[in-house]
């Protein structure tokens, strides 16, 4: 007897594509990112922002770390590819929809969205509906992550290892274990000379701001309860630590400071992101 469970988003790619487009809905210009094909692919109808999880006041914080990381990757894309590279890959690719809104950039590069095969050809199938299909430079690679190498999956879809590249993770980090993410840091250190890697991290409670820390304790607890808890946290300087072991020439740590400073001074609203989530940046 075979499956027919029909594929379907996942639902943490789903909220973030939402938050995405809440933020262009309820918060003042200048926007930090202009996102709604995300939206339009996960088609949550016409009552979506009577869900709890979209409450604006309660997800500000949320809200706006989830536009800041996606701008500071896709800034960070754009950079890269004005110096030459080439290759695009997302980890965890979910709803992002950096192909379908910047397709300028994007047709330049050849990009890699790898994910559980069940979401993606949920997606394939929406991009095909709602009319952006998948272009020649889009590859889209299903990983069964429990059973599946994501490099072999990545090489076998026509990345080129000897060329340099960006490769981006965000909201993932937290649902690995400490080897994971060693192995994963490891793996794209070993990318060509040139290449990238952009990864969002949660920090350890003490690093978060201490108005924040009952969201946090919120927020691990949501996530136990759905069956997907949050495994690994770090001291920022740890992680940096752990990128240069792994091989990375330089690496850095983004406070969510500097994403405040870069993307959010001088707005009337005071919308800023949360310290509970920042980034890494390591080059190779």
């Amino acid at each position: 007897m075979t499956d027919q469970t029909e594929p379907t988003a996942d639902p943490t790619a789903v909220r973030v594509a939402l938050w995405r487009a809440l933020h262009m809905l309820v918060d003042v210009p200048p926007h930090v990112l202009d996102d709604e094909v995300g939206l339009r692919l996960a088609d949550p109808g016409g009552d979506w922002r009577a869900r709890p999880d979209m409450d604006p006041r309660e997800t500000r914080l949320m809200r706006a770390s989830i536009v800041a990381r996606a701008r500071f990757v896709e800034d960070l894309v754009v950079e890269r590819a004005a110096e030459g590279v080439g290759q695009y890959v997302l980890l965890g690719a979910g709803l992002d929809s950096f192909a379908q809104r910047r397709p300028q950039v994007a047709a330049g590069l050849t990009v890699f969205e790898i994910d559980r095969p069940g979401p993606l050809t949920w997606k394939r199938r929406r991009l095909a509906e709602t009319g952006y299909g998948v272009p020649p430079w889009l590859r889209l690679v299903p990983v069964d992550f429990e059973t599946q190498s994501w490099w072999e999956r990545l090489g076998q879809a026509g990345f080129e290892p000897d060329r340099p590249a960006v490769v981006a993770s965000t909201g993932v980090t937290m649902y690995l274990t400490r080897e994971a993410v060693e192995a994963m840091l490891r793996q794209a250190a070993a990318l060509a000379p040139g290449s990238t890697l952009a990864t969002t991290f949660m920090p350890t409670l003490e690093r978060v701001e201490p108005e924040e820390r009952p969201l946090r304790r919120a927020m691990e607890e949501a996530a136990r309860s759905s069956g997907t808890p949050f495994i690994s946290f770090f001291v920022p300087e740890e992680l940096v630590a752990l990128a240069l072991r792994a091989g990375f020439g330089r690496a850095r740590h983004v406070p969510a400071a500097e994403l405040s400073e870069r993307y959010f001074a001088g707005r009337a609203d005071g919308l800023r992101p949360s310290s509970g989530e920042e980034l890494l940046v390591a080059t190779v």
